[in-house]
């Protein structure tokens, strides 16, 4: 039968298309194979540093209310809001009027009993007046002495002056205001010490007692603000408190950080986040791992290269890096890529990789 030349040219352009679609370039052929290919590593044996975060709240470690010690009204504000102030600075004075008139009165008595005890001591030399006499007008001026001293101490009373160096925070009365004893007029926080409290669960503080039995504290803490940077000053843990909390299993925590600058304020909050230096901790790149049923698994190659699947517990996990604390050692094998193209049981064949080199990668996918 004779083909048209249409029907001929047709047919050739349909075998070339068929052909060249089912041709494998030798590089396509060659990246195919090493896509393949089941690459083993083994666990290493590395300081890792671990960091936790936890959110806080900045305490000063002295904040007190400042109160009226006595009655009367506000005379005179000594300080403004923000001020710093130092130890036994004026801070604010009522009304003394009543204050002074007592003491006036009592230094009056003073004065009387005084003069009397001088009369009756002449006497007695004249033997006009018995001793008793005399040691009773001695007690009168005694008594009289201690009146006036405490009619001075509640003067002094009308004057509040700063307990220590500090901070003072907003004014809550205004001058002539009529104020009551132990009205709050302000407060006054020192802030040379910043007490930053966080909340840490019962594992990690399990953690936390058994790295002080085994090495010392060899935590780093620094404090993130709430504008994202990093305090300049780190801090050190000063107190954990006697008791968790039954509700959250939290137990406060509390760092100590220096405040020579006067940037941290009571009441901020922030971020305290607590690295922690593990020595020879076993790490593996996640990418080998696999998970079913919120267990972790990674396949083990033994001496006869045959793939068996292991459960491994992991402590931390960090960029690509997991941390197991069971499970592995240095000296086994396991499969890095090529995870999903094997099953237990499997004998294979594969390349090995180094640790290094398998650490050095790890933004690559599990295959």
């Amino acid at each position: 039968m004779k083909v048209s030349p249409i029907l001929a040219s047709i047919l050739a352009l349909i075998t070339l298309c068929f052909h060249g679609c089912n041709v494998q370039k030798p590089e396509e052929k060659a990246h195919h194979e090493h896509h393949n290919k089941i690459v083993v590593t083994s666990p290493m044996a590395k300081d890792v540093i671990i960091t936790q975060q936890y959110v806080c709240q900045i305490h000063s470690q002295r904040h007190i209310d400042v109160c009226a010690l006595e009655n009367g009204y506000l005379e005179a504000i000594e300080v403004k809001e923000g001020q710093a102030v130092k130890t036994g600075d004026v801070i604010f004075k009522t009304l003394p009027t009543l204050y002074q008139a007592r003491l006036d009165a009592e230094l009056a008595e003073v004065q009387l009993a005084q003069l009397k005890l001088n009369n009756a001591t002449r006497l007695l030399k004249e033997n006009v007046v018995s001793p008793n006499e005399v040691a009773l007008i001695g007690a009168e001026l005694s008594k009289a002495q201690a009146k006036a001293k405490l009619a001075q101490a509640e003067l002094n009373f009308a004057t509040i002056r700063a307990p220590f160096n500090g901070i003072i925070d907003r004014l809550y009365q205004q001058q002539g205001s009529l104020v009551k004893e132990g009205d709050v007029l302000t407060t006054l926080s020192d802030n040379k010490l910043m007490w930053v409290y966080f909340n840490v669960p019962e594992a990690r503080y399990f953690d936390y007692v058994a790295n002080l039995d085994q090495a010392g504290d060899n935590r780093h803490i620094e404090l993130m603000l709430a504008n994202g940077r990093k305090f300049k000053h780190d801090g050190k843990i000063g107190a954990i408190e006697a008791q968790f909390d039954n509700k959250t299993g939290n137990i406060p925590f509390r760092a100590d950080f220096p405040n020579p600058e006067g940037l941290l304020r009571h009441g901020q909050t922030g971020n305290v986040l607590i690295h922690q230096t593990l020595k020879d901790a076993i790490v593996i790149p996640q990418r080998a791992t696999f998970e079913i049923l919120d267990k972790r698994y990674v396949y083990i190659v033994d001496a006869d290269d045959v793939v068996h699947q292991r459960e491994i517990a992991v402590d931390h996990e960090l960029d690509d890096i997991f941390v197991v604390s069971k499970g592995l050692n240095v000296n086994e094998k396991i499969i890095l890529e090529g995870v999903r193209q094997v099953r237990d049981g499997d004998k294979i064949e594969y390349v090995i990789r180094t640790p290094e080199a398998a650490m050095a990668n790890q933004k690559d996918h599990a295959e």
